[in-house]
């Protein structure tokens, strides 16, 4: 069956853009609060407190039954690290997922930060899947396959020694938290659809510092490397572009993903 992939009018992605702006804000706010003691929870509410301040909703919170409005995932844990009792601890890496639905549409966007001073392996992780961010934002144009995003990706992390994750890809996003395509962060074999201007895809690179296996906890929610070393994620949501992806989490406050070389 073909991939049907929606492309956004103008004034679709003006309102797709003031999302992912509320989550951007959000993102800044949470990252200069990781510090050693900070609780997970604390995060989330801080989160939770600035989306319903802007006018927005928490796109996670409720959805599948998510029971939190963040994504908060700590060293090992890959993604969907439920908010809770966990203290940061200096030398860990941090892991904020945040989406927010406003006026119809979905904003979604992630990034990793250091708590305190992190070792130089923790900080290659993260450098290399923020270059691989910025990598496959650039292979999001017009007339390119899917599959030049998943390369992009691939390429940068195994160059880099790491290994990318296969169980969870990037999306497109709308009106839905989810929609087409499935963005893989490897190379699968299939082309996949054409890109056109206008498509709005949520491309979230997720890089282990070994094994790409992952462990599922009993919560049912909480990703983890299967051999317990750290794992880095970061994403933005962009526009198809003539020259490449539109970043519309972007925000000069704190800006990631697009260290280009």
């Amino acid at each position: 069956m073909k991939t049907v992939v929606a492309c956004r009018t103008e004034k679709e992605i003006d309102i797709l853009r003031e999302a992912n702006q509320f989550v951007a804000e959000v993102l800044v706010t949470l990252a200069h609060m990781v510090e050693p003691g900070v609780t997970t929870e604390e995060l989330d509410a801080e989160a939770f407190r600035l989306i319903q301040a802007m006018g927005g909703q928490p796109s996670f919170l409720g959805y599948h039954d998510y029971p939190k409005s963040t994504c908060i995932s700590v060293d090992e844990v890959i993604v969907h690290g439920i908010p809770g009792k966990r203290k940061l601890k200096a030398g860990e890496i941090v892991s904020i997922d945040v989406g927010v639905y406003h006026r119809g549409y979905h904003g979604d966007a992630a990034l990793t930060v250091p708590c305190g001073t992190v070792d130089a392996a923790r900080q290659r992780l993260m450098n290399a899947t923020d270059l691989a961010l910025s990598r496959a934002i650039l292979a999001a144009r017009v007339g390119n396959h899917l599959e030049a995003i998943s390369r992009a990706v691939e390429s940068t992390c195994t160059e880099a020694g790491f290994s990318v994750v296969r169980s969870f890809v990037g999306h497109g996003i709308g009106t839905r938290m989810h929609e087409e395509p499935q963005i893989p962060n490897f190379v699968t074999g299939e082309k996949g659809p054409v890109l056109k201007e206008g498509m709005v895809l949520a491309i979230e690179p997720m890089v282990n510092a070994g094994t790409h296996d992952v462990r599922i906890l009993r919560d049912g929610w909480t990703a983890v490397t299967a051999d317990g070393k750290p794992s880095a994620h970061f994403e933005h949501s962009v526009v198809v572009r003539e020259h490449g992806g539109e970043i519309l989490s972007a925000t000069p406050k704190l800006v990631w993903g697009q260290r280009v070389a």
